[in-house]
């Protein structure tokens, strides 16, 4: 007898389940009320906070925090990644990422190496344990902090592209990317303050013995299927950079515990999977500027297929080639990303920047739902423009400006809009 066929669900209920199960869909807390609770909250729901140094609006882990939370005081996330007890700690995840501190034991599996690290050994021999010595009676120490405590010896720095680490610099990396060494803080210049391990977690993650692989992996799975809500096999791959293999078994096991269950997402062709904690709203009222390294924008082709939405970073990308600017936000608006917006935190003058706005196409082809719920164009620029001055006043800018000539249809109706605001 054959297995009966998974349950559908239409595109439109396969958005609102994500949305949903990354927490945009929840009201946020009163501007500046978000506390400790509300931030370790939302970085258990979403598994993995990325964090990225690029500060032309702010910290992209801000960012994501700001787009669930609303108007919040930053240096809760030093509190809670830099004081005991600690909530949540910096690993590599899907990049470099902020996780909860009981995730951190399963990702010893998965730290990478970098490769510029391969011949540090035959070149130091030493290095790397002299590195671990003087950290652990300096620690926590910067990279220049440990370089200044073994003097010349190991201060010189590479060639060519790229970062140019001193020696220092790159034991310290390798013993990161090996766990032995973590980040007790960031300093305000966004540098890792560096410290053995067991002196950065709690007692209750360092005392408990590494899950095994196959452990590991389903445990990474249940927690990336959770924050999707509806994904398949490449989406919940990605989100650890897990390879598929892996994750294919990780899959058929949480399918029998009743943890996951197959779906079919009208116009996927992939198989997916319900997390079983997943909420199906009928309708949602997010409101929300995405980080360029938003959860819910990790994985490009699980962007195009939910919301039609061709999306890339244009700070990777040469100038003359970048179709709509520098650094670009998507706009959530209820289940739908309706804009993006290449925004500039103009310090000096007290001023967001807008420098392009681009309205998207109502809906994919083929989605006809979606063009039943896009919201009109007045709609958008109005939430638009409201949630452009809450991230102004969260930022400390005083006003926000559409840059005169600003590329794409939006800068004058967002403008105009601003403008009735101050009158």
């Amino acid at each position: 007898m054959s297995n009966p066929a998974p349950p559908t669900l239409t595109l439109a209920q396969a958005r609102r389940v994500a949305v949903a199960a990354q927490g945009l869909d929840r009201a946020r807390p009163r501007p500046w009320s978000a506390d400790l609770g509300h931030l370790r909250r939302a970085v258990q729901r979403l598994g993995v906070l990325q964090i990225d140094s690029v500060n032309v609006l702010a910290r992209a882990h801000q960012i994501t925090l700001f787009s669930r939370l609303g108007p919040y005081d930053t240096s809760l996330v030093d509190r809670a990644a830099g004081t005991a007890p600690r909530r949540i700690v910096e690993t590599w995840g899907h990049e470099a990422c902020f996780v909860p501190v009981e995730t951190y034991p399963l990702l010893t599996w998965t730290r990478r190496r970098w490769g510029s690290m391969t011949d540090l050994d035959a070149q130091h021999p030493t290095a790397v344990v002299e590195v671990r010595d003087v950290l652990a009676a300096i620690g926590p120490a910067t990279s220049r902090q440990v370089e200044q405590a073994l003097g010349d010896r190991y201060a010189a720095r590479g060639e060519g592209w790229g970062w140019r680490w001193s020696v220092a610099k790159r034991a310290l990396e390798s013993l990161f990317d090996a766990g032995e060494v973590t980040a007790a803080y960031r300093t305000p210049q966004f540098e890792r303050a560096y410290d053995l391990t067991e002196r950065v977690l709690p007692a209750h993650v360092t005392g408990r013995a590494v899950p095994d692989h196959a452990d590991a992996v389903r445990a990474l799975v249940q927690i990336a299927a959770r924050a999707h809500g509806v994904g398949t096999v490449r989406c919940l791959s990605d989100y650890f950079r897990l390879p598929q293999a892996p994750v294919r078994r990780a899959v058929a096991e949480l399918v029998e515990a009743g943890v996951l269950h197959p779906v079919q997402v009208a116009g996927w062709r992939r198989p997916a999977w319900l997390h079983t904690g997943a909420r199906v709203p009928r309708r949602t009222d997010a409101r929300a500027l995405l980080a360029p390294f938003d959860s819910l924008v990790f994985e490009r082709t699980r962007l195009l297929d939910l919301f039609g939405m061709h999306y890339r970073i244009g700070i990777y990308t040469p100038a003359a080639r970048r179709t709509h600017g520098y650094y670009v936000l998507p706009f959530l608006l209820g289940e739908h990303l309706v804009a993006r917006v290449d925004l500039k935190a103009d310090r000096s003058a007290g001023t967001l920047l807008v420098r392009s706005a681009f309205a998207e196409p109502a809906g994919a082809p083929g989605d006809d739902a979606a063009r039943r719920t896009w919201p009109a164009p007045a709609e958008v620029v109005r939430a638009l423009a409201a949630e452009l001055r809450e991230m102004a006043s969260w930022l400390g800018l005083a006003d926000v400006v559409v840059e005169p000539g600003a590329p794409g249809d939006l800068p004058g109706p967002l403008a105009a809009d601003l403008d009735r605001a101050v009158d």
